[in-house]
């Protein structure tokens, strides 16, 4: 109930008070910053996937916006040598308001980073844009099979059908890449699992048959248990090292992190930035309230 509080205030306090919590999980709000975070984890020997922040937009004129700072973020990451590749949010390119205009303009933004022979993460969101987000994936892959890749959230009831149905634009030769994770947004119980364990054990469902098929997992986890099952399954089907990777979040269980790391796997971290951090702060807090934990300690321990 008390981390339910804070995170229903969070909205309204001043922002340098958020800020105080935020900036361990967010870059910064330009792309100079982000770049500079991203060569810090590279320099650690960790993949980065930069993001810039903001989604839910309510014209287009914020599209065009969004897909001029991504082109431009693309040309600074890569004239810089980041070691890593590219996420963004369909919203933030009109997908609610316009399916056709968030298609051209992440086709866009693709070209841009195929051009480098680099990869998009096309993030899922919540339900409502579920079918959107997978049907432009699909066209997206057989265009771009190499230069895309799509979220998947185990916590949705029909994901492992969705895995299935996406079969067809999965072949040996340019396997799909998914990023699987647990899931943030508030679903009702119709359209997603709510028991911890129950969500667990679907994500490893979900990993096992990615593996069973020969597809390139990210694996996004900070949940020691689904790390040491994916250990297990890693295992269990001889994934060589170039076969998947684990992804986590900027700022969060470095510990963990650094144990992966330490035994050979693969880490990439997911580096968002922008202007949109409070805005994307507080629904991630309203998300998941118990980050307010970490908002207490940030305001009382760190000053």
């Amino acid at each position: 109930m008390f981390n339910k509080m804070i995170a229903g205030i969070l909205p309204y306090m001043p922002k340098k008070l958020v800020w105080i919590f935020s900036k361990e999980y967010i870059a910064g709000e330009t792309i100079e910053e982000a770049i500079k975070a991203a060569k810090k984890l590279n320099d650690k020997g960790i993949l980065t996937t930069i993001d810039v922040l903001g989604e839910f937009i309510e014209n287009l004129d914020e599209a065009e916006t969004n897909k001029l700072e991504y082109l431009e973020v693309i040309e600074a990451a890569e004239k810089a040598g980041i070691d890593g590749n590219y996420s963004l949010k369909p919203t933030s390119f009109g997908l609610l308001i316009d399916k056709e205009v968030a298609y051209k303009h992440i086709r866009e933004i693709i070209i841009k980073a195929a051009a480098y022979k680099n990869f998009v993460r096309v993030d899922m969101e919540d339900s409502p844009c579920t079918d959107l987000e997978i049907e432009l994936f699909r066209k997206l892959k057989k265009e771009f099979p190499k230069n895309v890749g799509l979220v998947l959230q185990s916590y949705m009831r029909r994901t492992l059908d969705d895995i299935k149905d996406l079969e067809d634009v999965h072949s040996e030769e340019t396997p799909v890449n998914y990023r699987l994770c647990k899931g943030i947004y508030v679903e009702p119980v119709e359209v997603a699992f709510k028991d911890y364990h129950e969500v667990n054990d679907h994500f490893l469902e979900e990993l096992e048959y990615m593996m069973q098929k020969g597809m390139y997992p990210a694996i996004a986890t900070h949940d020691k248990p689904l790390v040491d099952g994916a250990f297990k399954l890693i295992d269990k089907y001889n994934y060589g090292k170039e076969q998947y990777e684990f992804q986590m979040l900027y700022g969060v269980t470095p510990a963990l992190r650094q144990m992966i790391m330490n035994k050979g796997h693969r880490m990439r971290v997911y580096v968002p930035f922008g202007k949109e951090w409070f805005g994307y702060s507080t629904r991630r807090l309203k998300e998941n309230p118990g980050m307010a934990t970490h908002l207490i300690k940030a305001l009382f321990v760190k000053g």
